[in-house]
C-alpha cells in the first residue's frame, strides 16, 4: 500500500545517510555534518530514485527542509500521535470522493487542513521548533492521503468513528437543509462533559476544558461544509 513508501519514507528521513549529485568525499563530509544534513542528503537521493518526489508545489530545497521538519515532528509525542490519529479518521470518515463515488480530493484535503488548524490553535498538537503550521498541515495531507489506499482496512477498524459521531449531532439539528448551530454547540458542549463526568474521555493537562470544546465544535462545522462539498447527509 501507499501508506507503507509513506512510512518508510518518514521513518528513514531519521537515520538514513545519502547523497547525489557530489564528489564521494563531499557527500560524506556534508551528509554526516548533522540530523538536519543527513535527512535532507536523504530526501534528495529519495527523489533521484523516484522514492518519493516534491509536491504541494515545493522545490527540492523546499521538500528537503520539509524533510528535517517531518523529523522533527516525529521527535515529538502528543502532536505526532495526534496528526496519526486526525489523518486515520479522516481517510475513514472523510474520503476523498462525492457522495456519487466520484473524485473529490479537494475536499478531504481542506478538511484536513482546517482540523489541523484547529488542533492547533486548541493546542491539541503544537508546532516545534523548525515546524510551521504548514509542514503540519503538509505531514496530516501526506498521511491521510497514503491512508486512503487501505484496501478496506479502515471500514474494519472504524477510526473515524469520533467524527461519525459529532456528525449524529449535526445531522439531529438539521431542518430542510439548514444547521441549527446554537443547538449543535451546546449539544456537543453539553456531550463533552458529560464523557468527562463519566470517565469516558480523559483531558490531557496540556489542554483546557474549553480548548477540547472548542476542538470539538470546530470539527463539527469542518464535516458540514464537508458534507456540502460531497453531495453527503451524513458520514
Amino acid at each position: 500500500m501507499q501508506v507503507r513508501k509513506v512510512i518508510l519514507v518518514l521513518v528513514f528521513s531519521v537515520v538514513a545517510v545519502a547523497g547525489v549529485s557530489r564528489p564521494a568525499n563531499a557527500q560524506s563530509a556534508n551528509c554526516t555534518a548533522s540530523q538536519q544534513a543527513a535527512i535532507q542528503c536523504f530526501v534528495a537521493n529519495a527523489v533521484t530514485t523516484k522514492l518519493t518526489e516534491p509536491r504541494y508545489g515545493m522545490t527540492l530545497a523546499q521538500f528537503e527542509a520539509y524533510g528535517v521538519a517531518v523529523n522533527n515532528i516525529l521527535q515529538t509525542h502528543h502532536t505526532y500521535l495526534m496528526l496519526l490519529g486526525t489523518s486515520s479518521a479522516i481517510a475513514d470518515a472523510m474520503p476523498p470522493t462525492n457522495a456519487n463515488g466520484s473524485a473529490n480530493q479537494s475536499a478531504q484535503d481542506l478538511a484536513v487542513t482546517q482540523i489541523v488548524s484547529a488542533a492547533v490553535s486548541n493546542q491539541l498538537a503544537n508546532a516545534v521548533q523548525g515546524v510551521t503550521l504548514q509542514d503540519l498541515q503538509w505531514f496530516s495531507l501526506d498521511i491521510t492521503n497514503a491512508m486512503n489506499d487501505n484496501n478496506g482496512v479502515m471500514a474494519l477498524l472504524t477510526p473515524g468513528v469520533s467524527l461519525r459521531i459529532i456528525d449524529s449531532y449535526v445531522v439531529t439539528a438539521t431542518t430542510n437543509g439548514t444547521v441549527n448551530w446554537t443547538t449543535v454547540d451546546a449539544n456537543l458542549s453539553s456531550a463533552v462533559d458529560s464523557f468527562i463526568s463519566s470517565g469516558m474521555m480523559k483531558v490531557p493537562g496540556s489542554i483546557t476544558t474549553v480548548q477540547l470544546k472548542s476542538f470539538v465544535i470546530t470539527l463539527a462545522h469542518v464535516i458540514s461544509d464537508y458534507k456540502v462539498s460531497t453531495g453527503r447527509k451524513t458520514l
